[in-house]
């Protein structure tokens, strides 16, 4: 890796990231996030109506868990450049409030861009699973990714001494 992270030129097809950071998930974030996008199916929200569903309590917004495994994999899927897309969104077992997701990616493909110099383009198949080791989201992301040379610098501002 380089310039503070991994670059195109860096991903090698068949590689695996373990995301390190896994996140447990709480109401407060399932009720905003189902809020926030104006799902308003009651088994996100309301516990008494969710009691009666098979699942006997509230589910979290299956949005809410592809966004949060998405953000899981930034860490080692980072200078992205633009999300391209999302593709085969598979979510075989439900997510609730109290879980913890964690994640891993596998590079699928790795090519140059044919239209932007600057960057390459890379597919991946990233799978989040709770504590338990359950699978709760699988998807293929493509994503436009910076080639070396080419990554935007981060600021850096340094504070000025008796200014503020």
């Amino acid at each position: 890796m380089s310039e503070g992270g991994r670059v195109f030129e860096d991903y090698v097809v068949g590689a695996v990231f373990r995301h390190p950071v896994g996140r447990t998930v709480t109401d407060t974030d399932n009720i905003w996030f189902t809020n926030i996008t104006m799902n308003m199916n009651p088994v996100h929200f309301d516990a008494h109506y969710a009691s009666q569903t098979e699942f006997k309590k509230p589910l979290v917004n299956s949005c809410f868990t592809l966004a949060l495994v998405t953000g899981l994999s930034v860490v080692d899927i980072d200078h992205a450049f633009a999300n391209l897309g999302w593709d085969e969104v598979r979510l075989p077992a439900p997510v609730f409030e109290g879980d913890t997701i964690y994640a891993q990616s596998e590079v699928l493909e790795a090519r140059e861009s044919r239209s932007r110099p600057s960057v390459g383009i890379v597919k991946l198949r990233t799978t989040g699973f709770k504590q338990d080791g359950t699978v709760v989201i699988t998807f293929l992301r493509t994503v436009m990714v910076y080639r070396r040379g080419h990554v935007p610098k981060i600021p850096q501002p340094t504070p000025i001494q008796g200014k503020g």
